[in-house]
């Protein structure tokens, strides 16, 4: 499926008591949000521990994912880590699993400069083709994407957009106008989506959605609308 601006939710992945993937819980979650108009489900990121979930379970948690819902809404699959043999890894199994679009992180801890990023990106890119969306995030990784490293790697075909956690709505507008208006835009900030989609972005990668997907969905829609003042009276009661 095309992946939508708008509510794309930040995925839990529900456990039993005794630490194992509950995967009936997971599908009456998919249900949930489709039912609630998220535009999009993002698994697999950290708010849904892919971190720490092994090779089988995070297969069976995309074929459970595609099961239930491919078709009806888009299903993006975060796959990124240090090493960018394991990032293959991860993302050409997101692919065969039946995944619509991949989530990939700057590596962490390692710093690399801004070079590096565009041939790490560039390079998974080439690799498989699977819609890329960017994921920036500073304050964990040690490391900021710049606007201009994220121009350059937005000209690549398979890339399709970013996940600004950076916290920076100074960014928006000259990001905007770098990348152009069909590069999709997410915020990865909660508290900043509706000034952030109102600045001219698409969405956002939401863990609020985890909790009040029907409001989320609708004030993301009325920012990207216009109407402001209603967007900001629904992001009243969402920010607590």
């Amino acid at each position: 499926m095309d992946i939508q601006g708008g509510s794309n939710v930040a995925l839990i992945t529900p456990m039993t008591p005794q630490l194992e993937v509950d995967y009936s819980a997971l599908e009456k979650l998919l249900e949930w949000h489709v039912e609630s108009n998220t535009n999009g489900i993002v698994i697999l990121g950290t708010t849904g521990e892919g971190s720490t979930i092994t090779m089988e379970e995070r297969t069976k948690i995309i074929q459970t994912s595609v099961s239930c819902v491919g078709g009806r809404i888009p299903i993006i699959v975060g796959t990124g880590t240090v090493d960018p043999v394991n990032v293959l890894e991860l993302t050409r199994n997101a692919k065969e699993n039946g995944a619509d679009a991949s989530l990939i992180i700057t590596p962490y801890y390692v710093k690399p400069p801004q070079r590096a990023l565009i041939k790490h990106f560039t390079f998974l890119a080439d690799a498989i083709s699977l819609p890329m969306i960017l994921y920036n995030c500073p304050g964990r990784t040690g490391i900021d994407m710049s606007t201009q490293t994220i121009e350059t790697i937005s000209k690549h075909p398979g890339i399709i957009g970013v996940k600004d956690a950076s916290g920076d709505l100074n960014r928006v507008e000259p990001m905007r106008e770098a990348v152009g208006k069909d590069f999709l835009m997410y915020s990865g900030e909660d508290d900043q989506g509706c000034e952030y989609v109102t600045r001219g972005g698409d969405g956002v990668i939401s863990v609020t959605a985890n909790v009040c997907p029907a409001l989320e969905s609708e004030m993301l829609a009325l920012a990207y609308q216009g109407d402001t003042a209603a967007a900001k009276h629904i992001n009243n009661k969402l920010i607590p």
